[in-house]
């Protein structure tokens, strides 16, 4: 079938505003490891799916999940091994004296709404703080807590300004300070309107806000306001976790964040629908008291446990979180080099295998270059490179692999960026 035709076909039954990346949409067929072969036989250099963690089509994982469905599939209301196998290996990734305890879901969206709910039930309040770009899912609860899908919110709900040091520089009081002075203004709104505070939802690395650079300590003191104040600190780990910055495990361990919940999504079963609430163990049996069964039907199976646990496999036996902080290395220092030799780059930062490459149109004004960053991804797109932008003003390039990429991989990214900025340059 023609990409053309499939297309139309797609707009017909999904809607013309059902997304896709791209201007000239891919239309794939297959992955392997680090690649996406589309309809043509064309191969695609994916440096950008974290839904793929440990690799398209793993053949572990793909045989952990083909194993399990041969034998039973079935809900969390039945005693299981590998379901309870499974949570308690992951509930052990927090350290030794967290004591956790994990609650299975289907979506990093479902996650946030139960995290959600949990701090409000548990805190006796219902105020919630996020960013004023952030993203965490999209049912009902949740899309009011993410500014990228609602521009409006109710009074339940208050928006941090986005962390942006590139742009705000140093002066008289330092960035940690101002932009905890944000968070404790937002934290006395909460009180003065008598809504009170049920807790902070933040992603780890602050994804979508840019994977901006965060003053030392910052995390960690706005989780400690928070609890300060009677709330609870929810780390939205879906894009940050499992290894993807390299030095740890999970995001908010680089930040020296300790958080109360944390939520788990896409990556966790490289593909799979597997995601997870995990939550201090006080909190969930205070929950479970005030709301006697919480239960998924199809979350934490079998199936996606084996899954999950595959995942886990693959990660330790292959060694991908040391991987990804050596590779990842090698593509800072490369990025780094490309903004020596293009003045589109305004600013590069990341760590392990997650990086933000923001374009400017001048690097004395810091003007956001988001009409370069769109015609960049598409550019690449057609070089067979798949990246993608994000940022409040979409001109950040957003480059996030999967965890096996290796130097090789590296130096087709780097060449083909280098030569796509040129083009665009001109």
């Amino acid at each position: 079938m023609s990409t053309a035709h499939l297309l139309e076909r797609r707009q017909a039954i999904l809607g013309r505003n059902a997304p896709l990346f791209y201007e000239q949409p891919l239309h794939v067929v297959r992955g392997e490891g680090v690649w996406l072969y589309g309809a043509d036989g064309r191969r695609y250099l994916d440096a950008y799916n974290n839904v793929a963690h440990v690799g398209h089509s793993h053949p572990r994982v793909v045989e952990a999940i083909a194993a399990q469905a041969r034998t039973l599939n079935t809900s969390t209301r039945y005693l299981h091994e590998t379901i309870v196998d499974y949570a308690e290996r992951l509930a052990a990734t927090f350290g030794p004296g967290s004591d956790m305890m994990v609650m299975f879901c289907c979506s990093g969206s479902e996650a946030n709404e139960l995290a959600l709910r949990i701090v409000r039930e548990c805190s006796g309040r219902r105020g919630v703080i996020s960013t004023a770009h952030s993203y965490h899912g999209n049912t009902a609860a949740v899309s009011q807590v993410s500014s990228i899908l609602s521009r409006t919110h109710g009074p339940e709900v208050r928006r941090i300004p986005v962390i942006d040091p590139y742009r705000d520089g140093s002066g008289p009081v330092s960035l940690l300070d101002r932009y905890c002075t944000d968070m404790a203004a937002t934290i006395d709104g909460f009180a003065q309107d008598g809504q009170g505070l049920a807790g902070l939802l933040l992603c780890t690395g602050l994804s979508s806000e840019g994977l901006p650079e965060q003053p030392a300590g910052y995390m960690k003191r706005a989780a400690e306001m928070v609890r300060a104040a009677g709330g609870y600190f929810i780390a939205d780990e879906v894009q940050g976790g499992f290894g993807r910055f390299g030095s740890h495990f999970w995001g908010h361990q680089v930040q020296g964040a300790q958080p109360d919940i944390v939520t788990l999504g896409k990556p966790m079963g490289n593909g799979h629908p597997l995601a997870a609430v995990i939550a201090r163990r006080e909190l969930v049996e205070r929950f479970t008291e005030l709301n006697p069964m919480y239960f998924n039907t199809f979350a934490g199976n079998p199936v996606s446990c084996a899954a999950g646990m595959a995942v886990l496999d693959v990660i330790e036996d292959e060694g991908l979180v040391a991987h990804a902080q050596a590779t990842g290395e090698l593509i800072l220092a490369g990025l780094r080099d490309l903004a020596s030799r293009h003045t589109l780059i305004g600013d590069v930062r990341g760590q392990g295998m997650f990086f933000a490459v923001e374009l400017v149109e001048d690097r004395e004004t810091k003007a956001p270059a988001g009409a370069a960053a769109k015609a960049v991804i598409n550019r690449m797109a057609e070089a067979g490179v798949l990246i993608s932008r994000i940022g409040p003003f979409d001109n950040v390039l957003k480059i996030r692999p999967p965890l096996p990429f290796d130097r090789t991989h590296a130096a087709q990214l780097l060449e083909t960026l280098d030569q796509v900025l040129a083009t665009v340059a001109a």
